[in-house]
């Protein structure tokens, strides 16, 4: 079995990459700053390094702004690379976004550019774009204003981490494929972000309105169907709503 180091272990999806790793009975090293590992100052990365075959990087920013984005992608792709390459690290797979090649600005545009970052490296990269997850409609639950949500009504193609986690960890432990279009994994329909948000709303009670896309960034973008998943795209788990049902 091969081991891991996991950037952003502690997050969102990087607990799930964590889950399945461990599952597969390969040998795990979660790196965030809850385990005494920054990427960012490097405090513990060789350490956590040693031995290591493979960083998945799922370490992201937690806010919007591009500029604070962009420097935390651009100085965490380095010293992944210059840490890994001391260690012998032999591939770098990290999660990137559906659509980021057509965003313009924001969180998004910051993505973009960390992709850049990371294929520029002196590591083998292996890249996969998801849809938006689940748990990500409740964090925009999250952002109200006046005790109501405001939700762009953009069309979306809904994930849950799981699977999102599931699909990183096959690409990390698959033979070098050269030629291969970037792939893609994304929920089994589509479905509009401000619906989705207006169905866990409900069960939370928080009111949900629908904002034109317009509105937000990249919003028309979204609007015309940017960000959805294309036709080579792996479609898996559960639909927003079975997954708000079941509550995995």
């Amino acid at each position: 079995m091969s081991k891991f180091a996991v950037a952003g272990a502690t997050g969102r999806l990087g607990r799930h990459v964590v889950d399945v790793l461990t599952e597969r009975a390969h040998e795990v090293v979660p790196m965030s700053r809850a385990t005494g590992v920054d990427i960012i100052t490097g405090e513990g990365l060789a350490e956590a390094l040693t031995g290591v075959d493979v960083i998945i990087d799922v370490a992201s920013w937690h806010a919007s702004d591009q500029e604070a984005a962009t420097e935390f992608f651009r100085t965490s792709a380095r010293k992944l690379h210059e840490e890994g390459r001391r260690a012998g690290v032999g591939l770098i797979a990290a999660a990137s976004i559906i659509g980021v090649d057509n965003a313009t600005t924001g969180f998004l545009a910051a993505k973009k550019e960390h992709e850049e970052f990371l294929s520029a490296g002196p590591l083998p990269v292996r890249l996969l774009r998801a849809a938006q997850f689940h748990e990500f409609v409740l964090q925009l639950l999250d952002w109200r204003r006046d005790d109501v949500a405001y939700v762009p009504a953009v069309p979306t193609q809904l994930v849950a981490c799981r699977a999102v986690a599931e699909e990183l960890a096959d690409l990390a432990a698959a033979p070098a494929a050269s030629g291969a279009p970037i792939p893609e994994i994304a929920g089994p329909r589509e479905e509009i972000m401000a619906e989705a948000a207006r169905l866990a709303g409900d069960a939370r009670g928080i009111k949900v309105v629908g904002i034109d896309a317009a509105d937000v960034p990249d919003g028309e973008i979204a609007a015309k169907g940017g960000f959805l998943p294309g036709p080579h795209a792996k479609l898996a788990g559960p639909t927003f709503q079975e997954w708000l049902e079941t509550g995995s």
